[in-house]
């Protein structure tokens, strides 16, 4: 009688852990199908976006748990010099908005540069006249779902793939022979993919602060929220588990890495040694995964994931135009 009691004792135990387990189960993946909808979704309205920079650990938590809603960025401006709108079309019949700009004198070649997630092209105007300033004609485009392009869900690099190679026909359309793809963070990531893929002939890759797969790139979102250590492992994986159920690719076949060992191309691979977002290792894994026989990485100190060239201009000016007449 004893014995039947341990034993009940003990099953009615196990269950009730099962019991807790499925539960946690539960609500870590309706946490994950929620973060990951709202991460790859952009709202129309501007006032759903959260602008609390120091939220307490209750926000922390609950932006964690929930994800934080972001609103489609927007063209602020056009730059200071003059160009011209092109509209390019996907497979999807999303209407992609672009700007082109030639020099006045004969081009050296003709930069495209692709902007990092929740941007538009108007953010990458500063590295485009530096361009310019060098002698190379001028193309940026608005990733889908960016800008004044068409579309509200973003697959983080995967099929924004498909932008970086309409633009390289385009350009190469024109007789272009020297095209130079710069890119940051999902930009560059999106150019590594589409070179990749699409087998790209590109003159030179610039390609600042790419992440090397979707699931790091999730992990070091937590990281950045403030959720060090074993938090950042689940999420990731269960994060970019569901952005590929809703948004419908394997997100786990995102990986830099991999595309990066069909690159040739020369490649300029730059890193800020304090970017909170891409660790040095992963940074490591995709120099040392690039095919090149000209590559070099090139590390900006006390720079965090941002840009570059704002935060240091005479080290940035000096290794991008160094690797642009470097070129062989």
């Amino acid at each position: 009688m004893e014995k039947q009691s341990v034993k009940q004792k003990i099953f009615s135990s196990l269950r009730w852990i099962g019991w807790v387990i499925l539960v946690q189960f539960i609500l870590l993946n309706i946490s994950a199908a929620m973060y990951a909808h709202r991460f790859t979704h952009f709202y129309n309205d501007p006032s759903v976006e959260e602008t609390d920079d120091n939220p307490n650990v209750f926000k922390k938590t609950w932006r964690l748990f929930a994800g934080q809603r972001y609103a489609k960025s927007v063209v602020v401006n056009e730059p200071d010099f003059p160009v011209d709108t092109v509209h390019l079309t996907t497979k999807k019949e999303l209407l992609i908005d672009c700007w082109y700009s030639k020099i006045d004198s004969a081009a050296k070649g003709t930069v495209i540069l692709y902007h990092p997630l929740s941007t538009s092209k108007s953010k990458v105007a500063a590295e485009a006249e530096e361009f310019r300033n060098w002698g190379y004609n001028v193309f940026m485009i608005d990733f889908r779902a960016h800008g004044n392009s068409e579309g509200n869900n973003t697959t983080i690099g995967y099929r924004e793939a498909e932008e970086v190679k309409l633009a390289y026909d385009y350009i190469a359309a024109k007789g272009e022979k020297n095209i130079f793809l710069w890119g940051a963070s999902m930009g560059a990531v999106a150019i590594i993919k589409a070179v990749a893929d699409y087998k790209l002939q590109p003159r030179g890759i610039i390609a600042e602060m790419p992440f090397e797969t979707l699931r790091t790139h999730i992990s070091g979102r937590a990281r950045n929220i403030g959720f060090r250590g074993f938090p950042e492992k689940p999420f990731g994986v269960l994060v970019t588990a569901w952005i590929g159920i809703e948004r419908g690719f394997n997100g786990f076949k995102l990986k830099t890495t991999t595309y990066a060992k069909k690159v040739t191309s020369p490649v300029l691979l730059q890193w800020g040694a304090l970017d909170r977002l891409v660790e040095k290792s992963e940074t490591d894994n995709i120099f040392e995964a690039l095919a090149s026989p000209q590559k070099k990485l090139v590390v900006y100190n006390n720079i965090d994931h941002e840009n570059f060239l704002q935060r240091d201009p005479l080290k940035w000016r000096i290794e991008v135009e160094r690797f642009l007449s470097g070129i062989r």
